[in-house]
């Protein structure tokens, strides 16, 4: 009797847990060691996921989930800063006309969707556990894992995120760079009659914006230069936020009242990162943020990680032979998608970061998005 392949999983975020069950459903053993205890069950406010996205979510069996858990919008709104609706523009189904354009969802919500999914694929799961050593071989990777654990692999897939410890580990050297600019992000209730995104730009802040992500319940961001973290005390994230939203109309002033507790204010600088030459050393393969990661000027994070996970484990499962020219023709496959998106999320930034007013934004914007109308 033939052996299913063996792979490790390292990283249990949105590309890790898509890899993981795509692989269970075609027989394959996995194992997925995540280094937070709580499986990151808890972490962020909203997440903007568009049809490209929500096709992957699809495969991957958990679109209903959510699709029940979401809120589904097919605009986006150009505000003043004080609220005046300059312009609706409706948005590009990416994932296909039988899908919303966008579902606009609670972060924790969808980590959630994702795990019970890991789970019930039958997958192993190791929480708390990171993989220390990797030791390759023509054929596989003997790995230790920080519980003292050792095993033999015939893939590792690298889904540790930007700060990927795995990346460095098989000598890939690029890191995350900023990009300049740093966000404010808090959940908060939705206020009657706001049923898309809305983006101001200009005002005390580069950008403001929120998403509906329930019949109830919105995100809301506002961009900034980025400042130095350790001179900003967390204790002070409420009133930071306030004092950038207290200057926006429209629904803002509804959505400002609520930010009051700290706690729920998260803060980020927007990072760059772009892999390239190969994603992969040997049978260890990088996937989602630990390849690359653009600013979410074009909400396209989640859903280049996922796609990259659909894409590898449809060519390890039609391939019988796992080797350099199989890894390799997945990162070209991918680089043509990822790094003009990459490209296009900085230039959106920069040009706010600039003040420029003439830039072709909604060009830009279109020609990026209608290429991801195309299968990845």
């Amino acid at each position: 009797m033939i052996q299913p392949r063996t792979v490790l999983v390292v990283g249990g975020g949105a590309a890790g847990n898509a890899v993981t069950i795509l692989l269970r459903r075609a027989g394959l053993t996995v194992d997925l060691v995540e280094a937070k205890d709580d499986w990151n069950a808890t972490a962020g406010s909203g997440i903007t996921l568009q049809g490209n996205a929500l096709r992957v979510l699809r495969e991957l069996g958990v679109w209903e989930q959510v699709e029940a858990s979401g809120f589904g919008f097919g605009s986006v709104g150009i505000t003043t800063p004080d609220g005046t609706v300059l312009h609706v523009q409706d948005d590009l189904r990416t994932g296909g006309d039988d899908l919303p354009a966008t579902v606009g969802m609670q972060r924790p919500r969808l980590q959630q969707i994702l795990i019970e999914a890991v789970r019930a694929s039958g997958a192993s799961v190791r929480l708390g556990t990171t993989a220390e050593i990797l030791d390759q071989d023509s054929d596989g990777v003997h790995v230790r894992l920080s519980d003292g654990s050792e095993h033999r692999y015939d893939l590792v897939v690298a889904a540790d995120g930007l700060g990927s410890a795995t990346r460095a580990a098989i000598g890939i050297t690029d890191k995350p760079e900023p990009t300049g600019m740093a966000i404010w992000r808090i959940a908060a209730p939705r206020p009657a009659g706001l049923t898309r995104t809305d983006l101001a730009y200009g005002g005390p802040a580069h950008i403001a914006g929120y998403c509906p992500t329930g019949e109830t319940t919105l995100y809301a961001y506002v961009v900034e230069a980025n400042r130095d973290r350790a001179g900003i005390p967390p204790a002070s994230y409420a009133d930071e936020m306030r004092g950038l939203t207290r200057h926006y109309g429209g629904f803002w002033p509804d959505i400002t009242e609520h930010i009051t507790d700290p706690a729920k204010v998260n803060y980020t600088w927007f990072d760059r990162l772009l892999v390239e030459g190969s994603w992969h050393r040997g049978r260890v393969v990088l996937v989602g943020d630990a390849a690359h990661c653009c600013p979410p000027t074009l909400a396209q994070g989640a859903a280049l990680s996922l796609e990259d996970a659909w894409v590898l484990v449809q060519m390890l499962t039609g391939s019988d032979v796992w080797d350099d020219a199989l890894f390799q023709a997945y990162y070209e496959r991918r680089i043509a998608r990822v790094r003009p998106v990459v490209a296009a999320s900085v230039q959106i930034g920069q040009w706010q970061l600039d003040g420029v007013r003439d830039a072709d934004l909604p060009g830009l914007m279109g020609r990026t998005m209608t290429m991801l109308r195309e299968l990845p």
